[in-house]
């Protein structure tokens, strides 16, 4: 086992601050799934016209991913980070002062560039700190915010949704950003411009614009829809494959002069860490896409209710958290991700047998295993994404690994709302033709009750089935581990 490199005060410290510079980002896209149903009511608007709101924020966010290493070539990191913080505050009092819905959605566009400038940065900018050695313990150093920010947002949302007024949503983000803003001048070092001379690689950049945002506009689609053969989906997602083809061909003509260059898929590790992070998609998004409606849905839990439920799940991953970070760079990706991912299993299985009549003390503690499973996933792929790579490659493997990630998650998402929402389309339409022909003998005063029972049994079976799949997404984790790096037998 290799001896355990420190990391020192100071590098905790700038550390920190990027990541608080990520809390706004993180907290927003969290609370806006709570605040839907007030924005319909409050902008006089339709459901389909508000997820517009979340679904450009998406694209917008791909678009901005291929940009950040150019910014990186060409400015001081500290600057670009700064402009990101800048920005992203712009666009939340926009959202915060929109008069009507299309304003909103406008104004989100600028958030989402933002946002998609802020979390490649927060990779590259934490590699460029603390180097590879010790990312292990980095990204658990700095894991706790970007664990508590998801975790809370929707807490904080729903409190605000009840006591407040949905523009609040937004107002809280401009405090954030100011500290963040001064926190940026006032610790974080100067990253030089790593290649001033580098030119814009217009056309991948395009192709992997195209590629990324029609793919999760596809798998947006596909959630909305029930189904992935919809025609918007095979439209968008074909015209994602082309372009993710015309990529290949483009970037092995440029080849080091491409935004995304193809030797990076020459590092093991950094393909394993890719397939890893696409089916964390599943495992990390669509179960905390799950978790919430099935408080509500199934335990007929409150909003607020339902977030406070998830608590023992972010428990969980603050236990492995620390753990987690060490174990990493000792011991290596492989057998973090691996036993991770079999906790994750085992703390998500006995959801497909979990109803409305089980009591919440089981379900806490089965979450708390998830979150010890949970918690050990993700950060050990981003750590592990960078090994072995050189200083020049690494803002061009924060770019390939979120494309990744923000495509596997809208994946899972899609993956898991089709799964449930197919089921219980197909189940209540044989019930009601079952119904009308007669096929139950039930008497007219017990109709309504049998009814309702019958309903609750088949939205309570299509929650079931959705773990399901997110369990087997758990399982099928164990698989890119292969490839990711092991310390066992170094001297």
């Amino acid at each position: 086992m290799q001896k355990q490199a420190k990391i020192s005060r100071s590098t905790i410290i700038v550390a920190l601050v990027i990541v608080f510079g990520a809390m706004a980002p993180l907290l927003d896209s969290t609370m806006m799934n709570i605040a839907i149903n007030n924005l319909v009511t409050s902008l006089h608007s339709t459901v389909t016209t508000v997820q517009w709101t979340i679904t450009c924020y998406l694209l917008a966010t791909g678009v901005a991913v291929p940009f950040s290493s150019w910014f990186l070539n060409k400015f001081d990191g500290r600057n670009v980070f700064l402009a990101g913080e800048l920005l992203f505050g712009i666009g939340s009092v926009l959202s915060a002062v929109a008069p009507n819905i299309q304003a909103l959605i406008a104004a989100r566009l600028v958030q989402g560039f933002a946002g998609g400038m802020i979390m490649p940065l927060l990779t590259t900018l934490l590699v460029q700190t603390a180097g590879p050695a010790v990312m292990g313990q980095m990204m658990a150093t700095v894991g706790l915010p970007m664990i508590l920010g998801p975790l809370f947002g929707p807490i904080i949302g729903g409190v605000i949704i009840k006591f407040l007024s949905w523009r609040w949503i937004f107002w809280v983000n401009v405090p954030v950003v100011l500290i963040s803003i001064v926190l940026i001048l006032w610790q974080m070092p100067h990253y030089p411009a790593q290649d001033r001379t580098a030119k814009l690689d217009f056309g991948g950049i395009t192709l992997l614009i195209v590629a990324s945002s029609s793919l999760i506009y596809g798998l947006v689609a596909a959630a909305h829809r029930a189904n992935f053969t919809n025609a918007t989906t095979l439209t968008y997602g074909t015209v994602g494959l082309v372009a993710l083809l015309a990529y290949l061909g483009w970037a092995a003509w440029r080849r080091e002069r491409a935004v995304l260059p193809l030797t990076l898929f020459k590092f093991r590790s950094f393909n394993g860490a890719g397939l890893g992070l696409f089916m964390a998609g599943t495992v990390l998004n669509g179960a905390m896409l799950l978790l919430p409606l099935y408080f509500q849905n199934v335990q007929h839990a409150s909003v607020i209710v339902a977030a406070l439920a998830l608590l023992p799940q972010g428990l969980g991953m603050l236990v492995s958290r620390g753990l987690t970070g060490r174990l990493t760079d000792s011991l290596g990706a492989r057998y973090v991700v691996l036993t991770s991912a079999l906790i994750a299993f085992i703390g998500t299985l006995p959801f497909y047998w979990f109803d409305q009549h089980t009591p919440y003390w089981a379900i806490a503690i089965v979450l708390f295993v998830r979150g010890i499973g949970a918690g050990g996933i993700l950060m050990p792929l981003m750590a592990d994404a960078f090994t072995g790579m050189q200083t020049n490659q690494i803002a061009a493997a924060t770019i390939g690994s979120r494309i990744i990630q923000n495509v596997g998650s809208a994946f899972g998402s899609a993956l898991v709302t089709t799964v449930v929402m197919a089921y219980s389309n197909a189940q209540v339409a044989t019930f009601n033709r079952q119904l009308k022909a007669g096929a139950f003998h039930v008497s007219p005063a017990h109709l309504s009750a049998f009814t309702t029972a019958h309903l609750t049994a088949i939205r309570t079976a299509a929650f079931q089935n959705g773990f399901l799949l997110v369990t087997l997404a758990a399982l099928a984790i164990c698989l890119p581990t292969l490839l990711l790096t092991h310390k066992h037998h170094a001297a």
